[in-house]
Order: C-alpha cells, then structure tokens, then sequence
C-alpha cells in the first residue's frame, strides 16, 4: 500500500505528528492508500514557507511570462498522464472513468487559460484633474489558504491553483481528506515544471485540524474555499478575526425548469443528466426538476423509466455511467434523505442502496414526484442521486417557486420560445442560468453563485481577480510648491 506524505515547501514530508490516515476506494470499501495526517503545526510549516516564498523568495517579481510557462508545463504534465490520473480518480472518488477523462481533461486546460492569461493583467491610466499621472495597477493579494471538496478533487485544485500563481500569489491548499491522491501526484510535477519551494504547499488532513487552521492563520491573507454552507459560514466568522480576504462557492438546490414548449426527448435527457451526473454530487446538481402541469405526468413516466435503465457498475468499467458514492459517510447520510423523502412525496423510481451490489457505495438513481416545495427534499442540499419532480402552472409560478430557496448558484431553462426564455434568465436569481443544456462548464467563463451559494467568481478573468489587489499610484508633475500655508 503506497504512503503519501504531504507536499511543503518544495519537498515530500511526513505530518509532525507522524500520524496516518486512510483513503478508501468507495466501489470496494477498501483501503488503497494511507495519507499523511496534517493538523496545525503542518499548517505552520506550509504557511511559512508560503510567506517566505511570496515576501522574500521573489515568485511575486517573477516575470508573468515566466510564471504562464509554468502553467503550461504543468498542463502538460497532466496531459501527458491523463490515463493514470483518471483511473487513481475513479478508484478514490468512484466517479465513472469517463467522466474522469473528462475532468483531467479540464484541469489541464484550466491550467492552460490560467497560462496564456498570466501576462494580459493589466492596469489602468486614471484621467485625474491635477498635473499628475494617477496609475492602477494589479498586485497578487499575499499567500492563498485553498481548500477543495471531494467531488473534482483534481479539477477543484486547478480551479485554485492555476488563477492564483498567474497572479504572482504563493498558496497552501489542502485537498478532502477522501480524495487527497491525484492532487498529491499532481504535486510530484511541480518542480519539474518550474515552481519553486514553497509557492505550492499541499497540507493533507481534516477539516477541524488542518483545514481550521489555515483559515484562522495571520500569516494567510486570502482563503478561498468550495464545499457547504455550514462550512462556510465557519470560515467566515473565523476569517474575520484577520479581516482575511474570502470567496466562496457553496452548492446549492438548482431548480431545471421544463415548459410544455420544450423539445421533449431533449427536456428527458437533461433532467436526468442534471441530477444523476457524478453520481449527484454536484454543487450545480438540477435536483428540483420544475416541470409545467400539461407535461407534468409524461415527463414523470418518461424521467422514470430511463432512470431505471442507467447502469450503476465499477467505475472503471467504460459503460458505466453511475458509480459509488464518495464514502460511507455520504452514503449514509443520502439514505436518510431517501427515507425523508419517502415520508413527503412519491416515489417514481430508485428509492433505495442498490442491492444488486455485495460492497460499495452505491445508491439507486431515485426520482420523487409530486413534492412540495417546502418539503425537505427540496430545501436541503442532499449530494447524491435523487431528484424532485414539481409541477408549476404558469411562468410566474416558475419563477417563484425556483427563487425560494437559499441557494443561488444555477438553474437551467427549458423552452423553444426564446422570449420566454430570456425572461426567465432575468428573473432567476442564480449565478449561472443555462438554456435548453445543463451543466456545461468552460474555464472561459464566470462560476459563482447567489444568497447562501456563496459569494466572489471562479474561472474567466474574474477568477484571476478574486487573487489580485488594486493599488493607486499618484506621480506629481507639478514643479511648483503645494504651498497649502
């Protein structure tokens, strides 16, 4: 069984406790690796060498140039190990190995957009009255505390990264304790692409005792964190004792609104994929499926049945297309929404663990219909495979029922009429709104949400911002005394 230590200050170490966790693989419940247990004084070294690197070490004077090679050569890298990246992927998180590709594929060209775009900063002229120059200009905000969730572990660690080394920032990131090992091997390229000790410090551990920490360290000046609202909230209240920058990005309940104009087969297909696609654990997930009451019984019929015909298998079988839930622990805790859910509405397919399956994490693709919107089921964010089907009347009921919710991060629309669809799209109050498609993500474009789905914007330039501070520069051209007394 391989040992993985964590990554500080440009080298493989042990945790100071010497302590040792392990990492399951969720379609057999067995241990595949043990991952060094990092806690607060791993913490210290990481942020350490982090500020060494950012104050003294001089990868903020690096050339934007030089540092958007480094990008580059880290896509490669991953590009050229694509294969054995995406199968550690399906082992540690159970996500089928297509969709695995599929997010290898991403981490690298996020890697590749952060690489081209490192040296297209640009400041600002300022017309000011007075004979003078007024300058802008952008500066990296310090060392970048980043902490990422199990479910794109290797896609949601280029999310952080890539944006914050085009900036110039130095970075202490720590992975899900369950999906630590592809961000782990991501770290064995990192000097052979050029970065140096202590710019990249990957601390392995716990929430309570390697990722609290983090947070709560003077010496980190941004923390940049994706997973739950509760969480969330934690870092908040905690990042405020240092006035430390914060961005957030914390699920949601995606309302995938269906009107009757919609192309049919097209509307089945999307709804499905919406919820079912990495196994449901998906921020963006469209777990309430709002469908208009004339198509309202079709759809449901038609939603079912292929759902009972979407293979659960081993994820590393090419024709699966739902594998394991990540661990025990969200398998557990999905079940029980499954028997929530059971008491507030009907069940149209799935319902429960697949049975056909001695070992592994797997839960049946389930589809609840006739739900309130103020039921459980559709309030709280579940993170798995299970979906709630409600009817609306009209778009003004659509409309109202997707907006009440705490959540804002997505939602997608379904309809030919574009007008229609347009003033959807400006009615929604989510970050992202797709039209006739669900879930489709590019690097080129903003990601973040509203309300309690958090705050700040990942991807496209705006994700380089979130890593970058403004400073005004006032140059006098006047020769002459101020003469103020």
């Amino acid at each position: 069984m391989k040992r993985y230590p964590m990554y500080v200050n440009g080298e493989f170490v042990a945790s100071e406790s010497g302590k040792w966790f392990p990492v399951y693989d969720p379609s057999t419940e067995e241990v595949i690796a043990e991952v060094a247990d990092g806690n607060a004084a791993d913490v210290d070294r990481g942020v350490a060498a982090a500020r060494a690197a950012f104050d003294t070490g001089g990868w903020p004077q690096t050339t934007a140039v030089e540092r958007g090679r480094v990008l580059l050569r880290l896509a490669e890298k991953i590009r050229q190990n694509t294969a054995a990246l995406a199968e550690l992927e399906c082992r540690n998180s159970g996500k089928p190995i297509v969709e695995a590709e599929f997010d290898i594929a991403d981490a690298a060209a996020c890697f590749e957009y952060y690489g081209g775009l490192a040296n297209k900063i640009m400041g600002h002229v300022n017309p000011v009255p007075d004979n003078a120059i007024s300058l802008s200009m952008k500066e990296p905000v310090g060392v970048a505390g980043q902490i990422i969730p199990w479910n794109y572990p290797l896609l949601m660690a280029a999310w952080k990264l890539a944006p914050a080394l085009a900036a110039g920032c130095c970075c202490v990131l720590k992975p899900a304790e369950q999906t630590p090992l592809t961000v782990l091997t991501l770290a064995e390229w990192l000097a052979e692409a050029g970065v140096p000790p202590g710019v990249v410090n990957i601390i392995t551990g716990f929430g309570e005792t390697a990722g609290a920490p983090i947070v709560a360290h003077p010496g980190v000046d941004k923390v940049a964190f994706t997973g739950s609202v509760e969480v969330g909230k934690r870092i908040m209240r905690s990042a405020s004792d240092t006035l430390k920058r914060v961005t957030l990005e914390l699920g949601g309940k995606s309302p995938n609104i269906f009107f009757a104009d919609a192309d049919f087969e097209a509307a089945v297909d999307g709804a499905l994929f919406g919820v079912f696609i990495n196994q449901g654990e998906v921020c963006s997930a469209g777990s309430r499926i709002l469908v208009e009451r004339s198509i309202y019984k079709k759809m449901v019929e038609a939603m079912s049945e292929k759902a009972k015909k979407i293979r659960l298998g081993p994820p590393l079988e090419r024709a699966t297309k739902m594998g394991p839930l990540v661990s025990k622990e969200q398998c557990e805790r999905v079940i029980a929404y499954l028997e929530v859910g059971k008491r507030e509405a009907k069940v149209a397919a799935g319902g429960g663990r697949a049975k056909q399956f001695g070992r592994g994490y797997y839960v049946e693709p389930t589809i609840f219909y006739d739900v309130d919107n103020g039921a459980r089921i559709a309030r709280e964010e579940i993170f798995g495979p299970v979906a709630a089907v409600i009817p609306f009347d009209n778009e003004a009921q659509a409309i109202r029922v997707a907006n009440d919710t705490p959540y804002g991060l997505a939602a997608a629309v379904w309809s030919r009429d574009i007008f229609k669809a347009f003033r959807m799209v400006k009615a929604l109050r989510v970050g992202v709104v797709w039209v006739n498609h669900m879930q489709p993500t590019f690097v080129e474009a903003p990601w973040g949400g509203y309300k309690q789905s958090g705050f700040g914007r990942e991807l496209g330039p705006w994700g380089i911002e979130e890593y970058l501070e403004t400073k005004q520069v006032h140059i006098n051209l006047n020769e002459q005394p101020m003469g103020w007394y």
